[in-house]
């Protein structure tokens, strides 16, 4: 760490570059160039001195064919005038008829129509622009024109040369501007092959490292093609004789060899070009570099390159010519030294060095550009440039040189920088800079332009900006003014100047908003103030929410042939509308008759393959977009497998191998090989085995003497793939059966013989031809010999058997190959025959209403004769106790299966009170034994089955009419029915109801207290017993739609209200009616008179129960009272009031009997009137 001493040392080192400036620098301050604004109002009002923007090349060739056209254009404000000057001297161009200079430009045109050669035009041009703030001047443009000469006529005698010497056929093309391009060719117009040991050089010369005798088999020419005219000039050809040792012929040649198969003389390389050990070249900056060593020897010399003291610049080299040519393309100084070229061959090598020196031409570090000040500032020109040798820097100013200009207090000149302090109005000029070397000049022009200009607003006026809430936010204010303006903005015309916080200004003008919200919205107005005056401009921003994409697309996996659906839910400012639109894989998707848009979503009906892909939903609106993407991935089933092999084939085994397809989107999870044979069954595939998804070739296991061919699917979550393409067909050698018949049985058809069969083996078990079964049967526990027979059947009848006598059996299969496995014994048995003994002493006990056990005797088992299957009760319900009642006698049966001495048996399933009868029997396989003796049984009273109809009706608002009918099965005397009922509320249940009925009532009226509750009714029916299973229904449950709105409707508020007002204005105009009808005369009102209600629920005499009037029919004892009671009904009726078919009209049409009371049938009409008790009489008097 440095102590104080040291950070004082530290800081005088710091200081001390600024110490070695000078003076003047170190007190000068710069001012920032004003940018002018490319602004068509203030370009178009700019005063600026004059700038070249378009001149020739300074090296400039002209086709002598063409008119000459030396270009020259300049902008400024004035429009630049422009004059000529010609190696130095001023150019009159009015005195020359054939130049004329274009209208506002200064570019000349010389034409040659009128005659005149091109040539006396040949020289030095420089064109100056000028107005009245400077002058600006174009480079020297060198102008010649370019020249064709004509090759010198010469006569070239042959040129002799020994078979393996070198040899250098010389160019050397006319001189032409620019230089000719060479190549060779021979007198028939081809061009002469060049390879390794022919080449030309890059003086044009023919180079030949060795001279084959081949090579006077043609001639050779040199020929100049000039690029301006488009011309080729051919030099006279060369021939050649070459001396050889040995006859020459296509036979005695051999391209492969070096020498071409002849006996030559051999030599160490020497070098051709150039000549020496050593030699120089020098290059310019950015130029190409070609370097080049062409060397004579045989065998043909290789060439390498190397560079002392490093490599070779690998990205800026190329070898051409066969590498004898060395090219570096855009030179600079670190490509300068020493290049070493190497020939050799077998005998030896030789080295030339190539000493390369880089010079530059002047180029750029720092270039003078346009300066703009304001008045009073300050400013400076630099140029600097570099070059070798190093250029000098000459100043001019207005294109003379600046020391014969006239002083300025205001411009100081320091080398290669003109400083400026305090500028004035006037002070415009153009500057030009001059650096130049021997090898070339840099020429610049510069102007310095005094600008005073009151400010300016650039942009549009009034404008209006919409922001989405919480970005960041910029409003521009494009402004000019020199000197420059100071800028400052105001929020709605009030406050200070808006500077940070959640605002800044930029020195363009523009001001930032940090996080645009909706307290910031209002009008924001910008003013720009300088010296000169001030200038001012409105934006008006409205801030609005952003398009938020509530629900997105997801990505999904839909199967082939369904339906996708893609979300995209958004939400946004409800002033700014906006549009939805979807792409696919960022392509514009096209809405097809599959494809339905709505507001929130893309449907895509019966998706395919060729719907997938990336979905994006883009929401735009005038100021945002946003957009949200998801993968659509269609499943389907695989597609085939393909390319089906078989290779180690084995006796009962084979590999298949296969390449699956596509798995379309769902990996595949298994492949099923199926086979086809065509032997037995052609034609038809069937499965063989399954295996893994990943795997593509297994073996697969056979079966003997089949003639195979086998196919694969593929299977995926979706389903199966098309089979695959059917393979080659294999065939298995065929063997003795492995396989044994299956289902091996013997059982008697008759009692004296026993059947013996077999399931017979499948045609894969064959495994050979001629198939047959050898069968072996013998008694049991006997010592008899196996009785045996050979069939191609799957059956075979021992004829002559004892009855139910047990057999041993055993089966083998067998073929032209031999026997296959026996099977293993089994026992079977002769035939069955009727059973002797009868169960006896059959009775029954605990006789239960649907139950009763059951008791007998067994029989002797030796007299089922056969095997014991069980003793078989048959009974059936001969009548039913309860009167009238038809019952079906179909009869039934129950098995009992026991060995015990003293055997019991439960029968169910009885109907109660009824009277049945049974017997019982003893029962093998095929038969029965005689009947036991038979028994009768009664069973008791039960309780009785449901109501066989329960319906509800409604007969008005609260009333419902229940009706029922009796049970199909009372199970004994029924004695009434009960219903119980009680209303729902949720889960809650209210206090139940009950009613009792005489077994004759099956209908009854129910009144509900409340007609928008919920009521459950059950009803059973009774027996001594008590009640029987019960029949629900719940109420409402009606589905007379119109009733239930009727209902609805009212007992809402709104309706009663309707009706009222309804039933007010009717009042009204009746009453309006009345006294008109009344100033016509008066009619007599009739006293209405109410008449008595009939029972509306009287049933007819038949039995049926009505609790509404009669003793006899009151409730059983203990039931409650109804809820059900006699409802009186009013009497009135349209007929009352004249709406019936009494109503009559008088002759002005007036309805006479429209308040006229309908009498008794024994009153007569025309009684007094009965005005008194008339309300419209009473109200006409009143009015």
């Amino acid at each position: 760490m440095l102590g104080q001493g040291g950070q004082s040392a530290l800081s005088l080192l710091l200081l001390l570059p600024l110490l070695l400036l000078p003076l003047p620098l170190l007190l000068w301050q710069e001012a920032a160039a004003i940018e002018v604004p490319q602004d068509p109002k203030i370009l178009q009002d700019l005063k600026q001195p004059p700038t070249i923007v378009r001149q020739s090349v300074k090296d400039y060739i002209v086709d002598p064919r063409d008119n000459i056209i030396i270009e020259c254009e300049a902008k400024g404000n004035p429009v630049p005038t422009f004059l000529w000057r010609r190696n130095g001297r001023f150019f009159n161009i009015g005195k020359d008829p054939r130049v004329t200079m274009r209208k506002r430009s200064g570019t000349l045109e010389i034409g040659f129509r009128s005659g005149g050669r091109p040539e006396d035009y040949e020289g030095e041009y420089q064109c100056f622009a000028t107005n009245e703030f400077g002058v600006a001047l174009s480079n020297k443009i060198l102008l010649r024109v370019s020249k064709a000469p004509l090759w010198p006529k010469e006569v070239l005698e042959p040129v002799s040369v020994s078979e393996g010497s070198s040899l250098v056929l010389p160019c050397n093309p006319p001189p032409g501007l620019p230089p000719p391009f060479t190549f060779w060719m021979n007198s028939a117009m081809s061009p002469i092959p060049q390879d390794k040991r022919v080449s030309m050089g890059l003086n044009g010369d023919l180079y030949f490292s060795n001279v084959l005798a081949k090579d006077a088999q043609t001639d050779y020419s040199c020929n100049a093609r000039f690029l301006f005219t488009h011309t080729i000039q051919q030099k006279n050809p060369f021939t050649l004789k070459v001396q050889a040792k040995e006859q020459y012929n296509d036979t005695s040649y051999n391209a492969s060899e070096p020498s071409g198969g002849r006996k030559l003389p051999e030599s160490t390389p020497t070098f051709l070009s150039p000549s020496g050990s050593e030699s120089s070249k020098m290059v310019l900056r950015d130029e190409e570099l070609l370097l080049e060593c062409i060397a004579a020897g045989l065998p043909t010399p290789t060439i390498k390159w190397f560079k002392k003291g490093g490599d070779l610049p690998a990205r800026k080299v190329k070898f051409e010519n066969y590498n004898k040519t060395l090219k570096i393309l855009n030179v600079s100084e670190e490509d300068a030294g020493e290049y070493i070229c190497m020939a050799n061959n077998h005998l030896g090598s030789i080295r030339h060095s190539i000493f390369v020196q880089v010079k530059a031409a002047p180029y750029w570090l720092d270039k003078p550009t346009n300066l703009v000040l304001a008045p009073e500032e300050n400013g400076r020109l630099v140029c600097r440039a570099n070059g070798n040798p190093k250029p000098s820097i000459q100043w001019l100013l207005n294109g003379q040189p600046i020391d014969s200009a006239p002083p300025s207090l205001s411009r100081r000149l320091l080398g290669d920088t003109i400083m400026f302090d305090s500028v004035q109005i006037g002070g415009s000029a153009v500057y030009q800079c001059n650096a130049s070397n021997q090898h070339g000049y840099l020429l610049a022009n510069a102007f310095v332009s005094i600008l005073d200009l009151p400010p300016r607003m650039l942009g549009p006026k009034n404008q209006l900006i919409k922001v989405i809430e919480n970005n960041r936010t910029f409003l521009d204010c494009p402004f000019f003014g020199s000197p420059l303006p100071e800028l400052r903005w105001f929020k709605n015309g009030q406050g200070s100047g808006l500077d940070g916080g959640q605002y800044r200004v930029y020195i363009n003008g523009t001001l930032a908003i940090r996080q645009a919200r909706p307290e910031d919205e209002g009008t924001y107005t910008c003013v720009a103030s300088s010296m000169l005056g001030t200038a001012e401009n409105q934006v008006r921003l409205e801030v609005k929410e952003p398009i938020r994409i509530v629900q997105a697309p997801q990505q999904q996996s839909p199967v082939r042939g369904a339906a996708a659906r893609l979300d995209c839910k958004v939400t946004s400012d409800a002033t700014m509308p906006v549009t939805v639109t979807w792409m696919k894989d960022d392509k514009p998707l096209y809405m097809g008759w599959r494809m339905r848009k709505d507001d929130d979503s893309l449907t895509i009906s019966n998706v395919n393959e060729g719907d997938q892909g990336t979905y994006t939903c883009t929401v735009q609106s005038e100021i945002e977009q946003k957009s949200a993407s998801a993968r659509l991935t269609v499943l389907d089933r695989p597609a085939p497998p393909m390319e089906l092999d078989l290779s180690d084939p084995a006796a009962r085994s084979v590999r298949l191998t296969w390449i699956p397809g596509s798995d379309r989107g769902s990996p595949i999870t298994q492949f099923l090989v199926q086979f086809e044979e065509d032997r037995w069954e052609a034609n038809r595939w069937q499965n063989l085995s399954t295996y893994p998804g990943d795997l593509n070739s297994v073996i697969l296991q056979l079966v003997p003497f089949v003639n195979y061919q086998f196919r694969v699917i593929a299977i995926n979550a979706v389903g199966q793939s098309e089979p695959s393409g059917a393979s080659p067909r294999y065939k298995t050698s065929g063997t003795v059966p492995d396989a044994i018949p299956r289902g091996l049985r013997g059982s008697g058809s008759k009692s004296d013989n026993m059947e013996i069969s077999w399931e017979p083996l499948l045609d894969l078990e064959r495994n050979g031809p001629n198939l047959h079964y050898s069968v072996w049967w013998r008694r049991v526990a006997t010592e008899e010999n196996w009785s045996h027979v050979t069939t191609a059947g799957f059956r075979h009848v021992v004829e002559n058997t004892e009855t139910y006598v047990p057999y041993e059996i055993k089966i083998q299969a067998r073929n032209d190959f031999g026997t296959g496995p026996v099977s293993n014994v089994v026992v079977g048995h002769s035939g069955e025959d009727k059973p002797t003994d009868a169960p006896t002493d059959l009775r029954v006990s605990k006789v239960h209403s649907s139950s009763v056990v059951v008791h007998w005797k067994p029989v002797d088992l030796n007299s089922v004769r056969g095997e014991f299957k069980e003793y078989r009760l048959h009974y059936w319900r001969e009548s039913s106790l309860v009167p009238g009642l038809v019952v079906s006698d179909d009869r039934s049966a129950k098995g009992f299966y026991s060995t015990v001495p003293e055997p019991t048996g439960v029968l169910s399933g009885l109907v109660p009170y009824s009277k049945y009868k049974m017997f019982m029997v003893v029962a093998n396989n095929h038969f029965e034994s005689p009947p036991s003796n038979a028994v009768e049984f009664t069973t008791k009273e039960g309780v009785p089955d449901v109501p066989s109809l329960f319906t509800l009706n409604r007969r008005s608002l609260d009333t419902i009419h229940l009706a029922w009918d009796k049970p199909s099965e009372p199970n004994g005397i029924l004695i009434g029915y009960q219903l119980k009922y009680y209303s729902l509320n949720g889960s809650r249940t209210g206090r139940p109801k009950l009613e009792t009925f005489y077994p004759n009532v099956t209908e009854f009226n129910l009144w509900l207290p409340s007609r928008s509750t919920r009521y459950k009714l059950e009803l059973s029916a009774l027996t001594r017993v008590g009640s029987g299973e019960v029949l629900v229904e719940e109420l409402p449950h009606f589905t007379n739609e119109a009733y239930i709105d009727q209902v609805d409707i009212a007992t809402q508020g709104w309706f009663i209200g309707l009706m009222c007002a309804i039933a007010l204005i009717i009042l009204i105009l009746l009453i309006v009616c009345f006294i008109k009808r009344s100033r016509g005369g008066k009619y007599p009102v009739r006293d209405k008179k109410d008449l008595p209600l009939d029972p509306v629920d009287q049933k007819d005499q038949d039995g049926s129960f009505d609790y509404h009037s009669d003793e006899d029919n009151k409730p059983l004892q203990g039931s409650q009272t109804s809820l059900d009671a006699n409802v009186k009904e009013s009497d009135d009726s349209l007929v009352d009031y004249g709406e019936g078919g009494d109503g009559q009209f008088n002759e002005d049409g007036s309805f006479i009997g429209q308040y006229t009371v309908k009498k008794d049938k024994d009153e007569t009409e025309g009684n007094e009137s009965s005005e008194a008790t008339s309300p419209v009489n009473a109200i006409y008097s009143l009015a």
